[in-house]
């Protein structure tokens, strides 16, 4: 720790700025993919993909680009499958571009993908009901203001729209206008994949930022590619220095590397926000990387971060920063306050989950389904590669209540308990062959340790003393290339059933950093 000291670190959760005027990456620790930026002024704001999690796209700020305080979710309410948004600031209102896949909970579950936007006078909110822009069959809008003065959004494809003057509709078609850069066919990649436009100005020049390669799969799959227009009509010359970031290598310390957004940070340097999996801890989802950018006598962008395995300098001397220290969310919850929508989030929910959960001495969670599967769980994302978590659980009327690490409905483990016995869950499903010899109690404490993919468990009756549960798990391969889902291994709560759950006193701790 330097002389200039940082807060009271979160739990001890992993965070980039090392206090010293340098950081390491990633920026977000966990499951951050798809980070979309917005600068206004001395403010920088970031948001990221949240799926079927609801409330969804949680809003993060920040004056240094390290240090970053949660405002609140933009959308509280599910309507779908939210993928890679992008946020902008038109005269003196903020806007969100939505892109969605249909679920149960969509005005039309049978809809092709579609756009949404909402918009509010601050980043705080209160946000807009979400608008259905009628754009069908893409995802990944990147916002521009081109240089005949028109909005327009570029997506995937890459396609172009372009918006009215208050940005709640479009005017004219979808229309093709830029078919990628092609690398060599011997590369291994997921797939081609051309998506996540995104375009910044600098000078004379549009940039256009892609992502091509796949998102996951491979680790050497998803890459950064530039071209760069004087106008938003084309024609886009690609960047012959592409891919200007990839994965070159399985051995390098971040695999699938890619969806980045080029923007000016503070003093005029240039900087690349992206996404990419840790090596060998794919469990945490696609977390968020800052890297530095260069430009060369040309006038094209080149990273300048390496292999992002050693510090680098930060965007702002560690001397100027004193009141930007604080950074991330406490995941211990006591639930003496409702403070979902910022730690916690239903997964896959249906359209009125929230009515399940109350605070009352704890959180009173309405059983759902007949096992965690389809019992939409409450879930927080974890950044760290080792870490221990906790709870009390009080089981009424025949719910069966419990602790799981949780990927998805077909991939999760970990413990429930109904009352009368403990059920044990692994690899998306209960273990018949395992009787676990817990007695029958009313109230049961749950613990579980993920260290470095090494799950212990743990169930007491008094929270005092503690009985290992007697089967251990190796959950390395809990993650998308198994499921095929972009998700994440999270600490979750479940009740399932009939009746009820009380729990209390949610507890994280870090293991390691």
């Amino acid at each position: 720790m330097s002389s200039l000291e940082l807060s009271a670190e979160v739990e001890g959760q992993r965070r980039a700025d090392l206090g010293d005027g340098t950081y390491v990456n990633p920026v977000f620790a966990g499951d951050h993919p798809d980070p979309a930026i917005l600068r206004d002024g001395e403010d920088y704001y970031v948001t990221f993909s949240s799926f079927e999690s609801t409330p969804g796209l949680i809003i993060w700020r920040s004056r240094d680009l390290l240090n970053w305080q949660p405002l609140g979710s933009a959308l509280p309410t599910p309507i779908g499958n939210v993928f890679a948004v992008d946020m902008c600031k038109v005269e003196d209102r903020y806007f969100i571009y939505v892109p969605i896949i249909s679920t149960a909970v969509s005005p039309d579950p049978a809809a092709p993908p579609q756009i949404y936007v909402i918009h509010a006078d601050s980043m705080s909110g209160p946000w807009s009901e979400p608008v259905n822009l009628g754009i069908n069959g893409h995802i990944d809008p990147g916002h521009v203001v081109g240089e005949d003065g028109n909005r327009y959004l570029f997506l995937s494809g890459v396609s172009r729209v372009r918006l009215s003057v208050d940005g709640l509709s479009t005017v004219g078609p979808v229309e093709h206008v830029y078919d990628g850069w092609r690398y060599p066919d011997e590369w291994v990649t997921e797939a081609y994949a051309l998506e996540g436009p995104k375009i910044a100005k600098r000078g004379e020049w549009f940039y256009l930022t892609t992502a091509v390669g796949g998102t996951a799969g491979p680790p050497t799959g998803h890459m950064v590619t530039v071209a760069r227009s004087r106008s938003v009509h084309g024609p886009w010359e690609d960047c012959p220095a592409n891919p200007i970031i990839r994965t070159w290598d399985s051995k390098e310390p971040w695999w699938s590397k890619g969806h980045a957004t080029l923007f000016e940070g503070p003093g005029g340097q240039w900087w690349s926000i992206y996404h990419g999996y840790e090596n060998s801890f794919a469990t945490l989802g696609r977390q968020t990387l800052l890297e530095p950018i260069e430009w060369d006598e040309d006038g094209w962008p080149r990273a300048a971060g390496g292999h992002l395995s050693e510090p680098l300098p930060a965007p702002i001397p560690a001397a100027s920063r004193r009141g930007e220290m604080s950074h991330g969310l406490q995941l211990s919850d006591n639930f003496a306050e409702d403070r979902f929508g910022i730690q916690w989030s239903f997964h896959a929910p249906a359209k009125d989950e929230y009515l399940r959960a109350s605070l009352d001495d704890g959180l009173i969670l309405e059983a759902r389904g007949t096992n965690p599967s389809d019992s939409s769980p409450l879930t927080c994302i974890v950044g760290d590669r080792g870490y221990e978590v906790s709870v009390e659980a009080e089981l009424t009327d025949g719910a069966q209540g419990g602790l799981l690490l949780y990927y998805s409905d077909r991939l999760y483990c970990g413990m429930g308990h109904d009352g009368t016995r403990l059920q044990s869950y692994r690899a998306g499903r209960d273990i018949p062959y395992w009787r676990e010899p817990a007695p029958a109690a009313a109230k049961i404490h749950f613990r579980i340790v993920n260290d470095g993919n090494i799950v212990t468990q743990y169930y007491s009756t008094d929270g005092i003393d503690w009985t290992r549960h007697g089967l251990r798990f190796e959950v390395s391969g809990y993650n998308t290339n198994t499921v095929d889902e972009l998700l994440s291994l999270r600490p979750a709560l479940f009740a399932t059933g009939s009746g009820h759950v009380k729990f209390r006193n949610f507890r994280y701790r870090t293991l390691q950093r």
